[in-house]
């Protein structure tokens, strides 16, 4: 460790240098994955201080034999801080991948080449139990969470990071940003790092975010917004930012939410519910949670959930009632809570027994306490009658979708050194729209 902490200064040292005695660094850092449209793709996203002459992904079936060659494109960088500090962002998309195969690969140019990394393509189709973990509001500075999870690479198909990244990707010139990105590495180096913007990341119209990380998105959305199938699920990714930050835009608020829209309107399509029934969504700031601060989920009537006031545009809630939405995953509240399941603060539990067998509304998770420098978040001591469970700790979720019915849930703590703290199951015979809404 102590050899791998002297190279890390040293090549760390090499990239502050570069710009002021004329070095030149083109060896790959920041290496992430992401999925593609669809199981035989595979996004590997990576960043040189220098420009190189090519971006290429080396990739076999061993780690003697990455005999196959994907390239891709690389931009130009540059952060909105007094430095203006510059870097290279290379996308490469591999295609023609084998479902559920294991690759090795390696990222970079003739200038350089990354170490050695593996990662599994997303199966095929939907008779399969992704396993994914959940976190959000983790940084580059008290990631207590992060030593865990990099110990439990194995047992995950893919990650969830709810918002928040780094506290924060553009601050001293980008430099926290470089710094968090390479912290990840080591877990988004192998599973599919898949992402949605916080109100940390809001600096410079959210570029850090737009150009650091790489969805399966529209051209349209910049990253902000997206959706991917895996096994019976259908999972979406929205920017809450939109609602709080209007000087970026109205208009992409608008163009989200009519996004939305469509998108639901597709996945609850009567052939494509048979196929995948959950619809799960990740969204930074929560509709509802019940903790000691003036966040706007403390109030009754917050904007995600009912829109911009007056005009009332926008709102979620009601939209995640229309098409069925199953799973409801936020972050932004340094804590974890989970919620009956709820519409319009009223419960909608199954029954009495068992409140998560079919369930009248959808389910809601607070899970923001990967580990941050902002600490914990404390709780109100006046539980709400909607508020199942709650823990301010840190720790992160986990989420089993085992097949058309069943998904399980277990939020571990990091300060219990992994214990179970919370555990439930989530059962639906049927996936279908609510009607609360009409009623």
């Amino acid at each position: 460790m102590a050899v791998e902490g002297e190279l890390l200064c040293f090549v760390t040292l090499l990239a502050g240098l570069h710009r002021s005695y004329g070095i030149i660094y083109q060896q790959p850092e920041q290496i992430h994955l992401s999925y593609g449209r669809d199981p035989t793709q595979m996004i590997v996203t990576w960043s040189t201080v220098n420009s190189t002459n090519s971006s290429i992904v080396k990739y076999g079936l061993s780690p003697a034999s990455v005999n196959q060659q994907a390239t891709g494109y690389s931009t130009h960088f540059v952060d909105g801080g007094t430095e203006h500090r510059a870097q290279y962002i290379h996308r490469v998309v591999i295609t023609g991948l084998t479902p559920g195969q294991k690759y090795y690969y390696h990222c970079g140019s003739s200038y350089g080449w990354s170490d050695p990394f593996n990662f599994t393509a997303m199966p095929k189709g939907n008779n399969w139990s992704p396993r994914l973990v959940m976190y959000g509001d983790m940084g580059n500075v008290n990631a207590q969470s992060l030593p865990r999870l990099q110990r439990e690479v194995d047992m995950y198909d893919a990650v969830l990071h709810v918002g928040d990244l780094a506290y924060d990707l553009d601050a001293n010139n980008s430099r926290i940003g470089d710094a968090f990105m390479k912290q990840i590495q080591t877990i988004a180096g192998y599973l599919p790092y898949m992402t949605c913007p916080g109100n940390h990341e809001n600096t410079y119209n959210f570029s850090n975010y737009k150009n650091r990380f790489t969805m399966p998105f529209d051209e349209q959305s910049e990253h902000m917004f997206y959706s991917f199938d895996i096994g019976p699920a259908h999972i979406i990714s929205l920017s809450t930012e939109y609602y709080y930050f209007l000087e970026y835009g109205f208009g992409q608020l608008l163009m989200q939410y009519e996004w939305l829209d469509q998108d639901l309107k597709k996945a609850n399509l009567p052939e494509n519910r048979a196929e995948r029934p959950w619809i799960i969504t990740m969204g930074h700031r929560p509709m509802y949670c019940s903790n000691n601060d003036t966040d706007d989920c403390t109030k009754n009537e917050t904007l995600v959930r009912v829109g911009i006031p007056f005009i009332h545009i926008g709102g979620l809630e009601h939209m995640f009632d229309k098409y069925g939405v199953d799973v409801a995953l936020w972050a932004h509240e340094h804590s974890y809570e989970r919620l009956w399941p709820i519409y319009n603060r009223k419960v909608y539990n199954g029954s009495y027994d068992h409140p998560y067998t079919n369930p009248g509304a959808p389910v809601h998770i607070v899970t923001g306490s990967a580990g941050c420098k902002e600490r914990l978040d404390p709780f109100n001591p006046n539980l709400n009658p909607w508020s199942a469970y709650r823990a301010s700790d840190y720790g992160y979720t986990r989420m089993t979708i085992h097949n058309h019915t069943h998904i399980d849930f277990q939020q571990v703590s990091d300060d219990k050194n992994g214990e179970i703290i919370d555990s439930f199951t989530l059962i639906k015979d049927k996936h279908e729209p609510y009607g609360l809404g009409n009623a």
